[in-house]
């Protein structure tokens, strides 16, 4: 089942990381060693995604898959004027400004339109889910879709608009949630939510959230999932794009663990518990991608002062097993570790 969704040979994938992790080298170089590797399209532009498909196209003949954000609705531009006003001394203290608290909608259809017609072998949405007219497109382009949910109820929706197959994301998963809705955050644990949307659908599964070796992997196929997608694990794998105070942070052990915030995008997201992230969790509304937009600037500024204590460092619960060796040298053992712990066949 999972060759004939991702067409690798071993049932991993690599998660898209929007905004700075994942790279076409990246991408590829997971692509080469037998998983299944993703670009992420988020907050690129469509010529930079355009530009993204086409060197990992130069790295790799194997296949590989794309990810779009959906689009939401603007929020009430009130609480985050607030919230603005709220962080502006950290923002004084780094030496900038906040950003402008925009609505946008990632360039969603033109990004559609270049996934359409270049020739990518699967399409991922996170955020959201597509409506039957762009799976049909993508269907139409040779595209195999897949939607990310968090719920029974998501997975159903995703099903009705004909998605090939559902990432299952556990509250254990590192970065951005990726509910449909974002009111409150997702708490159900992995294992659970496989057991949910299985009996909710009748789709291939890949399991998300926490995973960190082959083991991990084994687990979530004995739970019904036909394969995982990890993103943590290849954080600071050389080829990725992380920052260096990020890494530090992770390698470090600068922080003793995870949270869920809004504090960074107005979007429930896993990352070490950092300064920012605990001081202004609480207060940070309901509104992606304008708060997403509000702190870029200050994240920007804390990275390029060699700081952690401001950008958002996106990680799972696995966190602390993250290593740094290069991205095949990690696919090749964790296909190792998922041939020893029957049932990785």
């Amino acid at each position: 089942m999972t060759k004939a969704v991702l067409t690798s040979d071993l049932p991993i994938v690599q998660a898209p990381m929007a905004g700075g992790p994942s790279t076409p080298a990246l991408t590829a170089a997971v692509s080469r060693a037998g998983a299944f590797g993703f670009v992420a399209a988020g907050y690129l532009t469509p010529d930079g995604l355009a530009e993204a498909v086409r060197r990992t196209r130069e790295l790799t003949g194997a296949p590989f898959g794309v990810n779009l954000f959906c689009p939401g609705e603007p929020s009430d531009p009130g609480p985050v004027h607030v919230y603005a006003d709220l962080i502006r001394p950290v923002a004084d203290r780094l030496g900038v400004a906040p950003g402008d608290p925009r609505w946008e909608d990632d360039h969603y259809a033109d990004k559609v339109a270049v996934v359409a017609t270049a020739g990518v072998a699967v399409v991922s949405f996170t955020f959201g889910c597509p409506d039957g007219a762009t799976v049909e497109q993508l269907h139409a382009a040779g595209c195999t879709v897949a939607v990310t949910v968090t719920s029974a109820a998501e997975s159903r929706t995703a099903a009705s608009v004909g998605a090939d197959l559902l990432v299952v994301q556990g509250t254990e998963a590192g970065g951005h949630q990726a509910s449909f809705l974002d009111r409150s955050p997702n708490l159900t644990p992995l294992t659970v939510l496989l057991d949910e949307v299985r009996d909710a659908t009748e789709l291939p599964l890949l399991a998300s959230g926490g995973i960190m070796t082959g083991a991990d992997v084994a687990t979530a196929m004995r739970r019904g999932a036909v394969g995982a997608q990890l993103g943590t694990a290849f954080l600071c794998c050389p080829e990725s794009g992380t920052s260096a105070p990020y890494r530090r942070a992770l390698t470090e052990r600068a922080y003793p663990g995870t949270m869920l915030t809004r504090a960074y995008s107005g979007r429930y997201g896993r990352g070490l518990a950092n300064e920012f992230a605990v001081a202004y969790s609480e207060a940070a509304p309901d509104a992606y991608p304008e708060v997403h937009h509000l702190t870029r600037p200050l994240r920007a500024a804390a990275v390029r002062a060699g700081g952690s204590d401001v950008p958002s460092l996106w990680a799972g619960q696995g966190w602390a097993s993250v290593t740094t060796e290069p991205a095949e040298q990690l696919v090749r053992r964790l296909g190792s570790e998922l041939t020893s712990s029957d049932g990785g066949g």
